[in-house]
């Protein structure tokens, strides 16, 4: 049956479609620009967005299985309720949705409290369904690489109570092992929780030290005032989304984002191989690459 993929001209989203692709699944893809959506032949295309009822309705007509992401934006949650609900109408009743570690604790973060809802309302609902909280995405650094290389500089606000950061090829590896196990599960299956993380849990100055070595000169921790941080992003996207990453950074330096005893195991038997690691990822994007073949 067809799984239908949000979110499937970002980052994650695209490496799902791929994932899914190779493993020979059905897969049609809610896209708001078609002209982007460079994937396989074989790959359905809708053109619509996600508060364009009409749209969804087109893009689930046929769907067993969906891939819910939700990108940070000021509709985020009403995004994610009508695509829920639109689902329901339509006879969905198998949903992966990606949500964000330690949503229920984070609650005055608004893109980890629209999550949180969303899974409420996913267990509400009965759907068949597998939350992935993903931690920190190993691919925010693209946003502070030039501060790092540039100017010896580690200007995330991590903190020191450790940080897990996670490949997104992990967690669309991940995502789409999923969404092929809803998909093709004889009956409904009960509702499951998966963290995503990396091999290691990382402080601020930690995370120098990795550039420090990567680069072969030193390289400071800005520290955990998150002041310039915000000042920084508001430079390049909307002040209300660079106070929201401040209010996300505040989080981490105060309580951190520490997996629960065997999350990086029980990845490591669902994917059959290691987690990527954050010193490969650094190393990358220091001789100027984004991926590394796996």
């Amino acid at each position: 049956m067809t799984i239908l993929v949000t979110g499937a001209t970002g980052r994650v989203g695209r490496q799902v479609v791929d994932q899914l692709v190779r493993r020979n699944a059905d897969v049609r893809v809610l896209v708001r620009d078609p002209s982007k959506a460079d994937f396989p032949s074989a790959v359905s295309v809708v053109q619509g967005e996600m508060l364009d009822i009409d749209s969804l309705r087109r893009a689930f007509a046929g769907v067993r299985t969906l891939f819910l992401l939700n990108a940070v934006s000021g509709d985020e949650f009403t995004q994610a309720l009508i695509a829920l609900n639109i689902a329901r109408e339509s006879g969905v009743e198998r949903v992966v949705y990606l949500s964000v570690m330690h949503a229920e604790r984070f609650v005055n973060v608004p893109h980890f409290a629209v999550k949180s809802g969303a899974e409420h309302m996913i267990e509400a609902m009965g759907f068949s369904a597998t939350i992935l909280r993903p931690a920190y995405f190993m691919d925010n650094e693209l946003m502070i690489k030039d501060v790092v290389i540039e100017h010896g500089v580690y200007p995330m606000p991590i903190g020191t109570k450790g940080v897990a950061m996670v490949n997104t090829r992990d967690i669309a590896e991940v995502a789409a092992l999923e969404l092929i196990r809803r998909d093709e599960a004889a009956a409904h299956l009960p509702l499951e929780v998966i963290n995503l993380v990396g091999p290691d849990t990382l402080t601020g100055p930690q995370l120098a030290a990795i550039w420090t070595d990567v680069l072969g000169r030193p390289v400071g921790y800005g520290g955990d005032d998150p002041t310039g941080f915000e000042q920084n992003l508001a430079s390049f996207m909307p002040k209300w989304m660079a106070y929201e990453m401040r209010l996300m950074a505040e989080r981490y330096v105060s309580d951190g984002m520490v997996p629960e005893l065997g999350d990086a195991e029980r990845l490591v038997g669902i994917l059959g191989r290691p987690l990527h690691a954050y010193r490969d990822f650094a190393t990358d994007l220091a001789e100027g690459q984004s991926q590394r073949t796996i």
